[in-house]
């Protein structure tokens, strides 16, 4: 789990915040499309604490959360259709 900060001071204390609370935190400036300078670009924590923990810190400093899991979406069970179509028997028919 990431946070992104726009302020250095933020990220810091978000990070310092959750290793006081025993997680481990590191605190690493986002790099943006592969840019090279260090200009503008936004700070990240990143951190092994629950998500819920995190989104307090992130939204304390105006930050926004980003989960780096590549799992994509949850799998999604197909439909049982059946074979043909189903007949149904009226009462008032034979």
């Amino acid at each position: 789990m990431r946070g992104i900060f726009f302020d250095e001071e933020h990220a810091r204390s978000a990070a310092l915040a959750l290793v006081r609370g025993g997680y481990q935190a590191e605190v690493v400036r986002e790099r943006l499309a592969g840019e090279d300078d260090d200009e503008d670009h936004p700070w990240a924590v990143v951190t092994d604490a629950p998500e819920v923990q995190l989104d307090l810190l992130v939204e304390m400093y105006d930050g926004w959360l980003d989960d780096e899991s590549d799992d994509g979406p949850a799998p999604v069970q197909p439909l049982v259709l059946p074979d043909r179509p189903l007949r149904v028997k009226r009462p008032d028919r034979p």
